[in-house]
């Protein structure tokens, strides 16, 4: 829950109010925790924000539509199943149908038929879509460096690894309950994205 106090945007925290509330069966942030949280979302806001502009601005692409590249240039053939690549980026469904839309206008991907699953749908990478992607990967890999890599000790990298890791281990979201900003998709998922 979010409220405001003193013109500033806060995260509802225990301390700040009454007994009842403080006393409640919610298991409110710690001011250790407030304090890392605050600085974990400015910090991943603040990164996100100078790694898209980066790709907007040198090579015209979002970084949603960069990480689709990447994932189907590291797949075998270069192609991903519309599922399996839903499951391995940030997209929902939906959004993803659209990416992949985009990427097609392009001429960076392709969408063929599954040839084991006439439901199914597949992704692929084009030559074009590859040279695109190699074009703009160093700038995003100087960027990377310069907001992340360049800022910290091997030991923080060891540490922002093994944070990370344990984040992601979380539990994922129904997909049901999703909106389009949100993305998941089960890696069992029985229906395709076919369009």
């Amino acid at each position: 829950m979010i409220i405001i106090r003193d013109r500033s945007c806060q995260t509802l925290n225990y301390l700040s109010y009454d007994e009842p509330m403080a006393q409640s069966a919610t298991r409110w942030l710690t001011p250790e925790e407030q304090r890392a949280w605050r600085i974990f979302l400015t910090a991943t806001q603040r990164l996100f924000s100078a790694v898209e502009g980066q790709l907007q601005r040198d090579s015209d692409i979002p970084h949603g539509y960069y990480e689709i590249l990447v994932r189907l240039s590291e797949a075998d053939g270069r192609a991903l199943r519309m599922s399996q690549l839903a499951e391995a980026s940030t997209f929902s469904k939906s959004r993803l149908s659209h990416a992949v839309a985009r990427l097609e206008e392009r001429g960076w991907v392709e969408r063929l038929d599954c040839p084991t699953d006439r439901r199914g749908q597949v992704a692929r990478l084009t030559d074009a879509g590859y040279t695109a992607l190699q074009a703009a990967a160093p700038g995003h890999a100087a960027q990377v460096r310069r907001s992340v890599f360049d800022r910290l000790s091997s030991d923080q990298v060891s540490q922002l690894a093994a944070i990370s890791t344990a984040i992601a281990a979380g539990p994922r979201p129904d997909p049901a309950s999703l909106s389009d900003e949100v993305s998941s998709c089960p890696g069992a998922c029985d229906s395709e994205f076919g369009e």
